[in-house]
Order: structure tokens, then sequence, then C-alpha cells
């Protein structure tokens, strides 16, 4: 497995691999590393905050979850010069291992990378869930609204990597449940978990 220290963005909701995350940046910390970011097409961390806040706190480090998904920027704008306007796509999964100071406030962690889901073909069993969810995108491009829609393409519905991913982000679940999901790395697991989910509601 790669290790690596790269920058943290803690955040009380996080991205999985392929997700959407759409971020407002006016900390003068991360304005700094987005635009260095932007500028590098480097991806930055996004932790999950067990305890603690979003905003700097002097003297006070928030309590990371211990996994975490890679950022890509996919879409930058300046709407002020001390607010940026960024839409990411997660990447890569990593476990963190260490969280130290870094340069401007912003905090690193040396991480471990996580692989790559394999491919995974979605059992029939579990098509309703894809179907759902396809609907939804369907209806979408009638209204023709797709592009307002947080997925990227390509809309992997026949996948349970990506299909279990996508309801994780959405589904009311606590964070320390989406964690589990996070660093589940089987699959067809992941997707399981998350229908024994649904069945309980």
């Amino acid at each position: 497995m790669t290790t690596d220290t790269i920058p943290l963005f803690p955040l009380s909701h996080g991205v999985f691999p392929d997700g959407m995350l759409q971020l407002q940046i006016f900390e003068v910390r991360y304005l700094d590393l987005i635009k260095r970011c932007h500028r590098d097409n480097a991806p930055f961390g996004v932790a999950w905050i067990k305890k603690g806040l979003e905003v700097q706190v002097p003297g006070q480090q928030p309590e990371m979850y211990t996994h975490g998904c890679l950022a890509h920027i996919r879409e930058f704008e300046q709407i002020q010069p001390a607010l940026f306007r960024v839409v990411c796509q997660g990447g890569l999964r990593f476990e963190i291992h260490d969280v130290s100071p870094g340069p401007y406030g912003v905090w690193q962690g040396h991480v471990t990378y996580l692989p790559q889901d394999p491919d995974s073909p979605l059992p029939g069993e579990w098509q309703a869930h894809a179907d759902r969810l396809g609907q939804w995108i369907a209806h979408a491009q009638k209204q023709g609204v797709e592009n307002k829609l947080p997925l990227f393409t390509p809309y992997r519905l026949d996948d349970s990597g990506w299909l279990s991913n996508r309801l994780a982000e959405v589904l009311p679940m606590d964070p320390a449940h989406k964690q589990t999901l996070l660093a589940q790395t089987d699959p067809q697991q992941r997707m399981a978990d998350v229908v024994e989910f649904l069945s309980q509601g």
C-alpha cells in the first residue's frame, strides 16, 4: 500500500469515490490550499470530523475519523477575492495514521491509500435500487436539468461499488456508519450493508 502526507480539509460531511463535493471557501488557510491545488492540478484530502468544528479555533484540533477520500477540483470559480466556489470529485480513499499541523494552519495527514474498487456487477436482487436512481436521472434528463444533478458521469448503475457509494452519500446515516462503508474494501459487502440499512427504514 502507498503511504503519503497530504493536506487535510476536515468536514462534517465527507465524500466517497467518484462523488461530488461542492464547497464555498472563505478561510484564509483553505483559500491558499485550494488555489495551490487548482494551480498544480493536485488533490487534497477530505477528512470527516468526529469531534470539533470545521472552522479554525485557536489551540483546538478537530478529532477526525480514521478514513477519508481525496478530492480533485473539477470546477473553480473566484466569486470574490476571499471567496472561492469549487466542485470536487472524490478519488482514492485513505486511512489516516496521524495528523500534524502544517503550513498556514492546514492539517497534514500521514495516510495509506486504499485500493480502488474492482469491477463488481450488481446482483439481480439489488436491481430495484439501481432502477430508482436511474429513474431519478432519467427524470432530470427529461426536464433538461441533468447538469444540476449532484452526480458525475458515467452513471455506473450496474456496478455495486459505484451504486453503494452514491446511496451511502445521500442516505440519512450517522457519520460513524458512513465511515464503516467508506472503509469497506469489498464493494459487494458495502452494497449489502446499504441494502440492509434501507430494509430497516
